[in-house]
């Protein structure tokens, strides 16, 4: 992918686990990336164990259908791990699916025409073809029980881990941060795609309302992300809103947005529907309190070291915000017990549990 995102997180950091095991004692398995562009990054991949190929086509889904498998009929790989929820429809080797989430299902307005073409006709027949699924959370493993039972057997959920990079930042480096945002005091924070799925709208209006009642108690408000499909209407009320202390950064590299979630007070992330919810445990990792939504997979994700509201609720979000900054007691236990509950979910745990997979898939 051209920029990562959830999914590219997801699979470059497994992936790296997953070639730092190769050749160890108990593992023998080895790896190859194939893409139809150009991998991201693929000499780094490459000096990890991980050669890449790419065979060029102008849409991912064409290539999958028509190249991959061509590609997988020459007889030099054994089993295909696709990332990307969906398969082959004649795939020429047995097969692994990670599945994210069901929000093409579940939430088709949600996303792209382009999306929901290249997933939806091939769901149902990937389930089913695939020796083993995974997924990335007990909420989305629960989702196909309910929509394809007859997937559900083969269904195994393997969280997936946190950068170790992601840790409590230094004070020296919290108050740089924060006094290059203008925010001393702190900021609160949202980071991910600015999109309707993910209820921005929500944590502006709670946002907007806390500062209307307290405009000087009521923190900076600071988003990390690009717009995504849908946002012209978020767009226009982000603008609005700049004047009065909101602060967009748009998309950030990667480094620059763990010194974004060590400096912050508050995680903000009521989303209507998450597969995992990476950034929530990226910002419980640094030691930041996370606010999230009480639906999909988020409480699995902050257990009892966050808050959790309706997502359609943004008087409670704004309530549970104010409640944190109005306790900052409680801000730092949450912010500690944070810490301990982000520590659950490791990259080399998740290798390992993906390696158990890949061998049940062969076998």
């Amino acid at each position: 992918m051209p920029t990562p995102t959830g999914i590219s997180v997801y699979t470059r950091s497994l992936l790296n686990r997953l070639a730092e095991r190769s050749g160890t004692e108990g593992s023998r398995l080895r790896y190859l990336g194939l893409a139809h562009r150009p991998v991201r990054q693929a000499e780094d991949l490459h000096a990890r164990g991980v050669p890449t190929e790419h065979e060029a086509a102008p849409l991912g889904v064409i290539w999958q259908q028509l190249l991959l498998p061509r590609r997988l009929g020459r007889g030099d790989v054994d089993l295909l791990w696709s990332p990307l929820i969906t398969l082959p429809l004649r795939c020429p080797v047995p097969a692994v699916a990670t599945v994210h989430d069901l929000t093409t299902l579940l939430m088709p307005e949600n996303h792209r025409w382009k999306v929901r073409w290249s997933i939806l006709p091939f769901l149902r027949p990937a389930l089913e073809q695939a020796r083993q699924l995974v997924t990335i959370s007990q909420a989305t493993a629960d989702d196909i029980a309910f929509h394809f039972p007859q997937a559900a057997a083969k269904v195994r959920v393997v969280y997936p881990g946190v950068d170790p990079e992601l840790r409590p930042g230094t004070p020296e480096g919290i108050a740089a941060t924060r006094a290059e945002l203008g925010a001393p005091a702190g900021y609160l924070f949202y980071a991910g795609t600015l999109e309707p799925r993910k209820n921005v709208g929500a944590i502006l209006d709670a946002w907007e309302g806390l500062r209307d009642a307290d405009p000087d108690g009521t923190p900076p408000l600071v988003l990390a992300g690009p717009y995504g499909w849908g946002s012209r209407h978020l767009v226009r009320r982000i603008e609005a809103l700049k004047p009065l202390g909101l602060v967009n950064l748009g998309h950030v590299e990667r480094s620059r947005l763990v010194q974004l979630f060590q400096a912050a007070r508050i995680f903000v992330y009521p989303s209507l529907y998450e597969g995992f919810g990476l950034p929530p445990a990226e910002a419980m990792a640094c030691g930041i309190p996370a606010v999230v939504s009480n639906t999909s997979s988020l409480p699995e994700v902050v257990g009892d070291a966050g808050i959790q509201v309706p997502p359609q609720d943004s008087v409670a979000l704004a309530t549970a915000i104010q409640d944190l900054l109005r306790d900052p007691g409680r801000e730092r236990e949450l912010g500690a017990r944070a810490v301990e509950r982000a520590a659950r979910f490791n990259w080399d745990r998740a290798a390992r549990e993906m390696e158990e997979v890949f061998f049940h898939a062969l076998a």
